[in-house]
């Protein structure tokens, strides 16, 4: 019995790639310390811990839908079919529960935080699970998917503060085109299954050289908008070390990754990705407290 649940959970933290949390998290743990130090504000155990359920609850939902949506998607094309759904290791069923659930428990979450984050988790809501139907029509997907993820730094700050500031939405800008240009080159890998099933993504409409053309021009925003909160907030060497690294990081995914020579897009898209984000927010964090 108790290998069963085990497998079960497991199969689970699997359909929503639980371990990828970690593009995400480490800049909404960015909005809330910055938010605390901007804003002379004592550290909350209990709110840190909502804020993390938060973007958890969030993050499932958003995948295991993502997955539900793709069901019939992902059947077809070999480098899916092994997912959980198409694999019958989980039913269509019971991952649009699971999803139902955490949007229910993120929602709920948000009203033990404040107001403004409660009034606005349907919003969150609306865009995180919408991404999962964007390919269906547009080839800005990637877009959608850096724009749910954007939510992570702003939604954090909001979190402490129940106010906007521009600081925290320079990281969200960061995050949306960081993660809009990695998804853009993870795309690569279904370019011509997507053109197979008339499915939108930059590859489909621009080519694979063209798509990095973009993916770069989208990572160059991205480095501008770490740069600048460091000016404007007069951050520290911590601070342009942790940059440093990030940017260097970016550069190197690009290296990774050829028109012709896509073997490496799991490296520069999960472990580059990974450790850029988590490095980042440990010398942003730290410069915060030093």
């Amino acid at each position: 019995m108790i290998k069963k649940s085990v497998k079960s959970v497991s199969n689970y933290l699997s359909l929503v790639k639980f371990s990828h949390t970690v593009f995400a998290i480490p800049f909404a743990l960015i909005g809330f310390f910055l938010a605390i130090r901007l804003n002379d504000i004592e550290l909350n155990i209990r709110l840190l811990g909502l804020v993390l359920l938060c973007m958890v609850f969030a993050r499932n939902a958003a995948m295991a839908f993502n997955r539900y949506a793709d069901k019939e998607i992902d059947v077809k094309n070999p480098r899916t079919a092994i997912r959980e759904i198409p694999a019958g290791i989980i039913k269509p069923k019971s991952a649009l529960q699971f999803t139902l659930i955490n949007s229910f428990l993120f929602v709920l979450t948000t009203w033990f935080i404040n107001p403004l984050t409660f009034f606005l988790s349907p919003v969150a809501l609306f865009v995180i699970l919408g991404y999962s139907l964007t390919k269906k029509f547009t080839s800005f997907c990637h877009f959608v998917l850096g724009l749910g993820l954007s939510l992570a730094p702003i939604g954090a700050y909001i979190s402490v503060t129940g106010k906007f500031d521009i600081i925290p939405l320079m990281y969200s800008v960061v995050v949306l085109f960081w993660v809009s240009g990695f998804d853009i080159i993870y795309a690569l890998q279904d370019e011509e299954f997507d053109k197979q099933e008339n499915l939108k993504s930059v590859p489909v409409l621009l080519g694979k050289e063209k798509a990095l053309k973009l993916s770069v021009i989208l990572h160059i925003i991205s480095a501008v908008f770490i740069v600048l909160p460091g000016i404007l907030s007069g951050f520290g060497i911590v601070y342009w070390i942790g940059a440093f690294i990030f940017i260097a990081l970016l550069i190197y995914q690009h290296i990774l990754v050829k028109p012709k020579d896509l073997s490496k897009v799991n490296l520069a898209f999960f472990t580059t990705n990974g450790i850029a984000s988590v490095l980042f927010a440990i010398f942003t964090i730290t410069n915060l407290y030093i």
